[in-house]
């Protein structure tokens, strides 16, 4: 369960905050507020309800301290609370854009609006007996350092902050900064005093003090999420049966992931409210989706939910559909093309019902396993929290493991009733942490063994083994791939030496890519372009340009090696009908020449879909190509009218399917529409020996209807014809 934190911005809106300074183009404000604003959507995006923010301005035009204290209170004039301590949404990242606006006066303290945000934190984690409940109390503040501060009571308010265990943050606009290099020349003598006093006071508070142009170069950097583990198994670990007999082993033990897969935030659907300022009962909603009990909170927005109806055939209207409860639905397993129904009764007899359990059932050495057998994420095996005789015995188990070079395995059933699983352990000794990596391991059935051809040799039906041919790489490939090889090496490559892509250095691009544009979105017009992916993203996705260039050389004479050719470009016309178009055989043969390039190749009805193909293929002659679609046509007719009931239409539909590609290709769709048309008539006038109608409803369902423009730009029939010849 993650932490409650209640963060308070104070920022300074003084007139000073509008201008423009060392050659930006930007404000002072709206620079200061783009780590604002990432800060604030950072949070949303997590959706908690404990983590609540506020926002207090300094150097306002008005005073309005929402009832934190009175706002005739001394000192805290052209102070503003904009919003009070709460969960924030998205409407009130609206309503603090309208607001956050450069003021028009310099009067006001900085302090006192410190004191504002103290305060309203104290109020906002307190229960309702008065105690402070448990929170992460922080507070940053983004100033430019040019408006007046009332400094006696600094000590005191230090003193406060970290009795209340506050973490202070403040960043400086244009602030001096020794480590980075920057000092503000010209600097007002004003400033600079507020600065040193501002520095002495976070440095009381134990806060952090920096400078806002480092904070923004840190914001392309992803933030990694913490979560806090949660155990998948508490109990014993044992070896032998601790039920049975007493020379036993039993440690208590607990079950920790070591990493979680970080997965973007998936979307969800909403349907643009049409019902906004329209007559009462008004509705928008289809027959396919109802909006949701809520709208999202901007109000524009109808989230959406879907209904699933399930529908079977009537027994008595062939081609009309039933809806049925889904509690009136049995469960079937496939098996071949037929659906086996198990009753729920007969399930649970073949249902395997265990116990929870973490039994040792043998050891394995170190080298004799093989690192590709793991199946699942890693898992750490603690021993119980508190337990010193359980952490005795497995830090006793985990040191006799690593030093006999050996693996532990075992038997885990994680819950009562669930399917037990064999895991490997593997001893862990780091400093001092001692504890076993848990992985699991695959039964026989899990095994997928592929038999492949040896790439180093070749062998003939005789049993004759070939070394040298012209499939098999040969010693000047073989040098010149472990040159490239050793040249693309990335390990020195980084900064001094070190390497180039460590794991920590590398993040996510679509997880993090995804969340930097909701964040920006949620604070920018929808008008507005996305701004390109952080540059820390993108690092890693293409070697690096000075490893390339000192790469070419070992590349070249592995090109000259490997013998590669540029594979001729693949033809953009679709049509088949110009052999002479036809792309030549890289091996220089035309087999079609060869064979003296037949104008009409005899159509098998033994082997219909590959013999039409040829014939299609060996011909550009449009008569040749009409005769082919008519054998084609004969045979799909052929099946319908002698299949016995249903059992030939699945190879009239696929012969139909191929026709109507084929043709398609060609550009020829009059050939296929004429002889569809033409199908349908006879299947519905009853023309081949009886009542065909369920061959016409499978062509129906699987869209093998004439071809219009959308399909081929040379068809003559529109999409509407298309969609009335489905009719009747």
């Amino acid at each position: 369960m993650a932490s409650k934190e209640a963060t308070v911005y104070v920022l300074d809106l003084g007139r000073s905050m509008g201008q423009k300074q060392n050659g930006r183009s930007k404000t002072n404000l709206d620079w200061a507020m783009e780590y604002v604003w990432d800060k604030i959507t950072t949070t949303v995006a997590t959706g908690r309800k404990t983590a609540l923010m506020g926002v207090v301005g300094a150097r306002t035009d008005e005073t309005d301290l929402d009832g934190i204290v009175d706002d005739d209170a001394e000192g805290y004039s052209n102070t503003r609370v904009f919003s009070n301590l709460k969960q924030f949404l998205l409407p009130d990242i609206r309503h603090l854009q309208e607001h956050l606006k450069p003021s028009s006066t310099d009067e006001g303290d900085l302090l006192s609006a410190l004191a504002i945000a103290i305060e309203m934190i104290n109020k906002g984690t307190c229960g309702k007996n008065g105690n402070p409940l448990k929170f992460d109390r922080r507070i940053i503040i983004v100033t430019d350092g040019q408006g007046y501060m009332d400094s006696t009571d600094l000590d005191q308010i230090a003193a406060k902050l970290k009795a209340d265990k506050f973490e202070l943050v403040l960043l400086g606009v244009d602030f001096d900064d020794p480590e980075s290099g920057f000092k503000e020349e010209d600097k007002d003598p004003h400033k600079e005093e507020n600065e040193t006093v501002l520095k002495e006071f976070i440095d009381n508070c134990d806060g952090i003090f920096g400078t806002l142009a480092e904070a923004i170069s840190q914001m392309d950097i992803p933030r990694l999420k913490e979560t806090r583990p949660v155990p998948s198994y508490r109990g014993e670990l044992t070896l032998g049966a601790p039920t049975i007999y007493d020379a036993t082993m039993t440690i208590d033990v607990e079950r920790y992931p070591c990493t979680m897969i970080a997965k973007p935030p998936t979307a969800s659907a909403f349907a643009v409210r049409t019902d906004l300022g329209s007559a009462p009962g008004a509705s928008a909603e289809s027959s396919a989706t109802v909006a949701g009990e809520g709208p999202p909170a901007d109000g524009q927005l109808s989230a959406v939910r879907n209904q699933r109806v399930y529908q079977v055939d009537k027994p008595d209207e062939p081609g009309v559909k039933m809806n049925v409860e889904m509690e009136d639905l049995e469960k079937g397993y496939e098996y071949g093309r037929t659906a086996v129904h198990i009753s729920e009764s007969e399930f649970n007899v073949v249902k395997l019902e265990t116990t929870a359990a973490f039994e040792l059932i043998g050891f394995i050495r170190a080298d004799k396993f093989d690192r590709y057998l793991a199946m699942s994420r890693a898992n750490h095996v603690v021993a119980q929290k508190g337990n010193d005789k359980a952490q005795l015995a497995l830090s006793a188990l985990t040191h006799a493991l690593f030093e006999a070079d050996c693996y532990a395995i075992a038997r885990l059933v994680a819950k009562d009733n669930k399917a037990p699983v064999v895991v490997l352990l593997v001893p862990r000794l780091e400093g001092e942490v001692e504890n076993l990596i848990e992985v699991e391991l695959p039964f026989e059935e899990d095994m997928r063994r592929y038999k492949f051809p040896p790439l180093d040799k070749k062998l003939t039906i005789t049993g004759k083994v070939i070394t040298e041919h012209k499939d098999l790489p040969n010693d000047n490939l073989m040098a010149a791939m472990s040159d490239y090889v050793d040249a693309m090496d990335l390990s020195t490559l980084g900064e001094d030496g070190e390497e180039y892509m460590k794991p920590e250095d590398t993040y996510s691009p679509l997880l993090h890519r995804i969340n930097h544009v909701i964040r920006w979105r949620a604070t920018n017009n929808i008008y507005t372009t996305l701004p390109d992916p952080p540059q820390i993203l993108t690092k890693y996705s293409a070697p690096p340009a000075e490893l390339l260039k000192s790469t070419e050389r070992e590349l070249d004479a592995l090109k000259a090696a490997a013998d590669v050719k540029k594979v001729p470009p693949k033809q953009k016309g679709r049509g088949k009908r110009s052999l002479k178009d036809r792309e030549k055989p890289l091996s220089g043969l035309d087999v079609d020449e060869l064979l003296g390039n037949p104008k009409r190749v005899k159509i098998d009805s033994g082997n219909l879909i590959p013999s039409f193909k040829q014939a299609l293929a060996s011909t550009d002659d449009l008569d040749a190509i009409q005769a082919a679609a008519d054998e084609m046509g004969n045979s799909i007719r052929t099946y319908i009218s002698s299949s016995v009931g249903e059992s030939g239409y699945g190879r009239a539909l696929e012969a139909l399917r191929v026709m109507r590609d084929e043709i398609t290709e060609l550009e020829e769709p009059e050939i296929y529409n004429s002889f569809v048309r033409a199908l349908k008539s006879e299947i519905l006038e009853g023309k081949l020996k009886g009542d065909r109608r369920e061959m016409w409803w499978r062509i129906r369902g699987s869209k093998y209807g004439l071809v219009d423009r959308k399909r081929s730009f040379a068809s003559e029939v529109t999409e509407e014809e298309a969609a009335e010849f489905y009719k009747g």
